[in-house]
């Protein structure tokens, strides 16, 4: 296996998350964009974003909310609506999405789940835009940090993504996603360091594909001279 030549994983099952001030739980759809790590849509079934009540949506998302104009849990409500019908009907989904966002601007993971759309669209200004809101919504959860990552990957800045990759890690040191996306994207730009030998070793034990552990001992192995 050539170092082009990046594993694929499968679909992951959905984890849970410690809750922090937004919604938290995660369910993991995979994509085949960049340099095939995963695209993150997060639901709000075990915490609603956070906030006060409103009774009627505002028309405008990205005008500023008052605490009475804002409905964390009409906002949550649609978020994880839209986090069900968007493999099967994105259009849907981007409109339940952009309604959660009036009812809440700060609803995180709403955000983050339509810039997945917007990526997937290959809206890369638009998901990048919505991933920089869900990671400062967010500041404790990887996924966000990752799906900007890869924005910015395929965009062709790869400092910026190398350099998100590790924001993501930072946030979770052992999340395995970005570990994986991180050094595959490294060693095919040649911009290995002194971090990459011990996360290959990292993703041999423990990836999340026996895809991803053959391909880490294989670069172990070409690094050693084997």
């Amino acid at each position: 296996m050539s170092t082009h030549d990046m594993p694929y994983a499968t679909r992951r099952q959905p984890q849970m998350f410690d809750p922090i001030r937004d919604c938290t739980p995660g369910i993991t759809r995979r994509t085949s964009l960049a340099s095939a790590c995963v695209l993150v849509a997060i639901t709000s079934t075990a915490l609603a974003c956070v906030g006060g009540c409103a009774t009627t949506p505002r028309s405008d998302p990205y005008n500023p909310l008052t605490e009475a104009d804002r409905d964390s849990t009409l906002a949550g409500r649609l978020n994880e609506q839209a986090s069900e019908v968007m493999d099967k009907d994105p259009a849907q989904a981007e409109s339940l999405l952009r309604k959660a966002l009036a009812a809440d601007l700060y609803c995180g993971p709403a955000h983050n789940n339509l810039g997945v759309l917007m990526l997937r669209k290959g809206d890369l200004y638009g998901a990048a835009s919505e991933f920089e809101w869900a990671r400062k919504l967010m500041p404790g959860h990887p996924d966000p940090r990752m799906n900007l990552a890869m924005t910015l990957e395929a965009a062709g800045r790869t400092d910026d993504a190398l350099d998100a990759y590790a924001s993501a890690l930072e946030a979770y040191p052992e999340h395995l996603p970005s570990m994986q996306a991180l050094v595959s994207l490294q060693i095919r730009t040649g911009k290995a360091d002194d971090r990459t030998p011990a996360m290959l070793r990292e993703i041999a034990m423990r990836g999340e594909s026996d895809a991803w552990k053959s391909w880490a001992r294989t670069q172990i192995a070409m690094r050693e001279g084997r």
